[in-house]
């Protein structure tokens, strides 16, 4: 039984060692680095599924050796996970241990050296003074020079520095809590995209996003607020040429608790914080309201989310779709909106409404919605072109069969990066307390003296100061000398 337990011992004995090595923390903290790196630059299948599938398509060797790897959900993989928890291993095996050694040597006295002559720094004088008064001074001036000193016999032992070993461990610490805070943000956080029109109300929740949300291992529906943010108004300034001057999006804020709702508004850069969440403005766009008919019956209603291939480009018109699978056969509506058909024909930006204008295209025939599709736009594959026209505001265009389109109202719509990051507050705690471990790290070094005060064989002291650093060595002969000086000035 012995045999076996010490044969279980060894090797994890020799692994815990190899864990304590500073140099192993370096090689997993590059392997975790390197891997970063190709999860950035290789599609992610729980983030783009569509890049990796046309990856598949065009590059197929390649994508099987990347899928061999685990290339194509990094974060997600075995080998990235045991990588990160190793180093989170490695890095606390190594600060614990030091941590408690530095702790013992900052409680501990400066130890005497009994051979000044073998120090690497050593000078000797006679002081014209009594021993006792030479080394009061000499502890006057150590302490000035911000040295912890000891008392021996028979003199002094003073060291100084202590701040660069406490600063060097705070920046490690600092490191490891960063890597813990990552660990925390990612695996209990939350990215999504929400599209809200005027007058509308969204509800946190996982269904409620324009996309499946991005959602961390360890997140659970439990951890959706259901706050409600309702879209009051949105509003857009622009310059001269186009481009977008601000674009604030004014939200009536109720939690989960159905409490009283909060106004607020959201900017580029200025993001709402409420109940753990950060609402990000992101994106914005036009609404039309549009009915569609059929023999009387409505068939769809609503505001219709309208996108663009240019963004910020306001010359280019809005694109939306709408389609009726219910009608037999099944049709499919394409749009095209003009907030100021005068400014876009004359091709100007339409910075204001005047007049919008909507274009439409119908087709008939099977809209396959049962494939993947997106929702802006309209797959004409085996589909008959059929009629086409226009509609002004108000205006209803009426189709052959009974089927009636109506233009009733044109709102705007706001898109908003939802994001929660529990590990935020953490990182940055870590982050400021890495860069007060950075300044004394690189600004102090550690340096040891010691002073030794005898009777001379006629009058006065034999002095002998001895010394030696640890960093910055040949930077400490200058320092040494002037320290060695100044003490060998010693009043009488």
């Amino acid at each position: 039984m012995a045999s076996t337990s010490e044969a279980l011992y060894r090797p994890l004995a020799s692994v815990l060692r190899t864990l304590r090595s500073m140099r192993t923390a370096l090689i997993l903290l590059l392997v975790v680095g390197a891997a970063s790196v190709a999860g950035s630059l290789v599609p992610q299948a729980p983030t783009a599924p569509a890049a990796v599938a046309d990856l598949f398509a065009t590059r197929p060797l390649l994508a099987r050796v990347y899928r061999a790897l685990g290339l194509f959900d990094v974060y997600g993989s075995w080998w990235f996970t045991l990588t990160y928890v190793l180093l989170l291993i490695s890095l606390a095996s190594c600060l614990v241990p030091r941590t408690r050694a530095l702790v013992r040597g900052m409680r501990a006295r400066p130890q005497p050296v009994r051979d000044l002559n073998g120090l690497r720094h050593f000078a000797e004088a006679v002081v014209p003074a009594a021993p006792e008064a030479v080394l009061a001074r000499s502890r006057s001036v150590l302490r000035r020079r911000r040295f912890r000193v000891a008392a021996t016999d028979p003199g002094l032992a003073a060291e100084k520095g202590g701040a660069r070993e406490w600063g060097s461990l705070l920046f490690h610490w600092s490191l490891f809590l960063i890597l813990v805070g990552a660990v925390y943000g990612k695996g209990f956080g939350l990215r999504g995209v929400a599209t809200i029109v005027e007058g509308e109300t969204w509800t946190e929740a996982h269904a409620s996003y324009d996309l499946p949300p991005e959602e961390g291992r360890f997140f659970t529906e439990r951890m959706h607020t259901g706050l409600q943010a309702r879209l009051e108004d949105f509003d857009a300034t622009y310059y001269p040429d186009g481009l977008p001057r601000d674009f604030v999006s004014r939200v009536e804020v109720t939690g989960a608790d159905g409490g009283p709702s909060t106004p607020s508004e959201i900017r580029v850069n200025q993001p709402l914080s409420v109940e753990g969440l950060k609402l990000f403005q992101q994106g914005y766009g036009w609404a039309p309201v549009i009915e569609v008919r059929h023999q009387g019956r409505l068939v769809a209603s609503g505001p219709v989310v309208f996108v663009t291939d240019t963004p910020n480009d306001q010359r280019r018109p809005w694109r939306g779709v709408i389609k009726l699978p219910s009608l037999e056969p099944q049709i499919g509506l394409a749009f095209r909106l003009l907030p100021d058909p005068l400014a876009g024909l004359a091709g100007a930006p339409m910075l204001e409404v005047r007049d919008p204008f909507l274009t439409w295209r119908a087709w008939r025939g099977d809209l396959r919605l049962t494939a993947a599709q997106s929702v802006f736009t309209l797959d004409t594959t085996g589909l008959e072109p059929w009629l086409d026209g226009g509609l002004g505001l108000g205006q209803t265009a009426e189709l052959p069969g009974g089927i009636e389109i109506t233009f009733r109202d044109l709102r705007e719509y706001t898109q908003l990066l939802v994001k929660r990051d529990p590990g935020t507050g953490l990182m940055l705690v870590a982050a400021i307390l890495l860069l007060a471990g950075l300044v004394p790290a690189l600004a102090s070094s550690r340096r040891r003296v010691w002073v030794r005060a005898v009777g001379a064989d006629g009058a006065g002291t034999r002095l002998q100061v001895g010394g030696f650093a640890l960093q910055r060595r040949a930077a400490f002969a200058e320092e040494f000398d002037d320290l060695a000086r100044e003490l060998s000035r010693v009043e009488r």
